[in-house]
């Protein structure tokens, strides 16, 4: 029989009775549509129902002490040639992510997927006594295969729950480079990140958490990715809005935009134009533990106006028109930048939103959850108010809004002026100010993300100051003032690559990627890299960071800015899409790059960015003109070149 767990696991304990979330998400599907495809469906996935649905070998069994989630689990007995397995009948073509929670006594047991007999893929168990999440990515299936999953032993006890089916991501980008590290830390996290995705037509468990593990009911869900603990079914708008741009290279178009509209949706005058902050995998449940009523939920001031500047980044992705076109979106993005900013700007009127500091259910100005300092208004608030303004004025002028662009234009310019000129202060570093109190007290020192949003969301002027603010965030993030969950740390990659801080943005991403298998804080969550917005921001910040994408399908255009480490000669990704075009793109350090338009249906304008005003610029070896402008502070040396689909383009500056 299995042995004992180690006493050293007593740690999960405390959340051993929450009942099984991802289990019942695959265990019944909804009823298809009349010609729908079949949903592929694990029987018993989390075990909860016994051994019905899988092949128990000698040496296993279900088990009830400490599952991942719920009250069973499976157990495989140390030594070789031990199984537990579950054949299923492909109803349609597609492919497919298998995800499942183990924990292991020793090495050499193995997680493994088998199409038609023949192993498709598997992987290698290393010995961790606590749970984490393994995937075999991108298994591809013909209607009628035979899909077996299976869990195989090894030198020491194996234990396994909560098996999940991803449908695999529509795009498949593909990183190479001179550095191993950049491309082993791509390949993770796009792997990593797709294994979150929710399969659409399943019907889940609504409203689960750990203080009602047995949730209130199902619904079906729809498309939508994890954003946030895994042991609640539902997706959080903070983690959502930072991990959108990871998901945006992985093609998951329709999980945004469906994701969007949840939290666009649930912004109503009943709200007074909060967007929820917690929405179940439906896209229409309120997640409980966080709504209580529609004047007794958690918000915070900086959410809408990041998902107003998120759907703006997704449009530029996609180039959707329902961004710009969808009532429900237009309407969110109007009263998110107008009505809500009139309706909370009470205790100090100056044209910001504030919150209530009477804690999350009240309405918090900042994401900062910690401390006790009664804040109305908030770095993150503002810098992220900015932003919203910026989106809404590139929005409407999409839409042929003229006016109205103009109108936000040159709000945001007015409520970037007042913040430099009025709102942080005189002093630099951390004598800025990051906040405001509800009794007017100006705050400065270290603030986490009312700190770090401000250089990020590009509300302080480019100069000293915001030189000086930089370093301070990195010295407090290096020292003491270090989040203790790595989530948070995720923004500092974004931050440094706002400020053209490559190698410092750079040293966060690796810092980010190498706590991926360190214990994150909350125990179900099993290792770091388990907790889903770690590998979504390391992939957005590989693309947008590194290799310095910023899209615009709707224009069918694109700029690339080569921010790549010192002592990187050079990087290229491959099946990068943009609406529906698809790229390869290649730096030679910072001065070369190569772009090529593989295949789509319109010609794109590529403007190709380098740092610093050269005197030369050669496309294809061809002298052209050399072009500068100025953005946000930084010099860049740019051409402009046309690219039909199925043409390259090598753009070289020079001294």
């Amino acid at each position: 029989m299995r042995p004992t767990r180690p006493g050293r696991l007593s740690h999960i304990a405390a959340l051993a009775m929450l009942t099984p979330l991802t289990p019942l998400i695959l265990s019944s599907p909804a009823s298809p549509a009349e010609g729908a495809p079949a949903v592929l469906t694990v029987t018993n996935p989390g075990f909860e129902q016994d051994q019905t649905g899988w092949t128990f070998g000698s040496g296993t069994g279900v088990a009830t002490n400490l599952p991942h989630t719920g009250k069973k689990l499976i157990y495989l007995d140390a030594g070789a040639g031990r199984e537990v397995s579950q054949t299923i009948t492909a109803g349609t073509a597609g492919t497919y992510d298998f995800s499942a929670w183990i924990a292991t006594g020793g090495p050499g047991g193995r997680f493994t997927v088998r199409v038609n007999g023949t192993t498709t893929g598997s992987v290698d168990l290393p010995s961790r006594s606590g749970y984490a999440r393994y995937t075999v990515s991108r298994v591809p299936l013909e209607s009628g295969d035979q899909l077996q999953i299976a869990f195989e032993s090894g030198s020491s006890w194996v234990n396994a729950d909560d098996v999940m089916v991803s449908p695999a991501a529509p795009a498949d980008p593909v990183v190479t480079s001179s550095d191993p590290k950049i491309v082993e830390m791509f390949a993770w996290a796009k792997r990593k990140a797709n294994s979150w995705v929710q399969l659409p037509g399943v019907e889940g468990p609504l409203n689960v958490d750990e203080q009602n593990t047995l949730g209130t009911g199902t619904g079906v869900y729809g498309p939508s990715y994890w954003a946030g603990y895994a042991h609640r079914s539902a997706y959080y708008s903070r983690d959502m809005a930072h991990q959108l741009a990871g998901a945006a290279v992985l093609g998951l178009d329709a999980e945004n935009k469906s994701m969007l509209e949840a939290f666009a949706a649930s912004s109503t005058a009943e709200h007074k134009y909060f967007p929820v902050w917690a929405m179940n995998f439906d896209n229409k449940t309120y997640l409980a533990i966080d709504y209580h009523g529609p004047s007794d939920f958690v918000r915070e001031v900086p959410a809408g106006f990041e998902l107003v500047e998120k759907a703006n980044q997704a449009y530029r992705w996609t180039g959707d028109s329902a961004y710009v076109r969808d009532t429900t979106l237009w309407n969110f993005y109007r009263n998110t930048t107008d009505q809500f900013v009139t309706l909370h700007d009470g205790k100090k009127p100056n044209g910001v939103a504030e919150g209530t500091g009477q804690g999350i259910f009240a309405g918090a100005a900042s994401y900062d959850e910690g401390g006790d300092e009664h804040l109305a208004e908030a770095g993150d608030a503002i810098g992220s108010q900015y932003q919203a303004y910026l989106a809404m004025a590139a929005l409407a002028k999409n839409r042929g809004e003229k006016t109205l662009a103009r109108t936000f234009t040159r709000k945001a310019a007015d409520l970037k002026c007042y913040f430099n000129s009025t709102w942080s202060g005189t002093g630099s570093g951390g004598d800025m100010v990051r906040a405001y109190t509800t009794d007017g007290k100006a705050v400065t020192g270290w603030g986490k993300e009312n700190s770090w949003f401000m250089p990020m969301k590009q509300i302080i002027e480019p100069g000293p100051r915001n030189d000086a603010y930089l370093d301070f965030i990195d010295q407090q993030a290096s020292g003491s003032g270090k989040p203790s969950n790595v989530e948070a740390i995720s923004y500092l990659p974004d931050t440094f690559f706002a400020g053209n801080r490559n190698d410092t943005a750079w040293k966060w991403m690796q810092y980010v990627y190498a706590q991926r298998n360190t214990q994150h804080p909350v125990s179900r969550q099993g290792p770091n890299g388990d907790y889903p917005e770690v590998s979504y921001t390391l992939v957005g910040q590989t693309v947008q960071g590194l290799m310095g994408v910023s899209p615009d399908a709707p224009d069918h255009a694109l700029s690339t800015l080569s921010r790549l480490p010192s002592g990187t000669a050079w990087m290229q990704i491959e099946d990068l899409k943009i609406g529906d075009s698809t790229f390869t793109l290649r730096h030679d350090g910072p001065t070369k790059s190569r772009l090529t338009h593989a295949a789509g249906t319109h010609a794109y304008k590529w403007e190709a960015r380098f740092v610093g005003s050269h005197e030369s610029v050669e496309v294809d070896n061809a002298p052209r003109k050399a072009r500068t402008k100025v953005v946000n502070g930084v010099t860049y040396t740019y051409v402009t070149v046309t690219l039909a689909p199925g043409r390259s383009a090598t753009v070289e500056v020079g001294d």
